[in-house]
């Protein structure tokens, strides 16, 4: 029982550990060298339509 338990344990700590340094990993090239991260594109916006469903210039 107590060797379930810390097997368990274990491969929760394991598991629980891997995942923090993968979300927080910096940007690398094809070739595995640091690189700068370049930043994120802005999310475009739908286009503007009015009342009636027709699409009109945003503003």
């Amino acid at each position: 029982m107590t060797k379930l338990v810390a097997t368990a344990l274990l491969g929760l700590a394991l598991a629980c550990g891997s995942v923090a340094p993968a979300s927080a990993a910096p940007c690398k090239d094809a070739k595995g060298k640091f690189v700068k991260c370049t930043p994120k594109a802005p999310v475009k916006k739908a286009p503007c339509k009015d009342a009636k469903g027709r699409f009109i210039k945003c503003k």
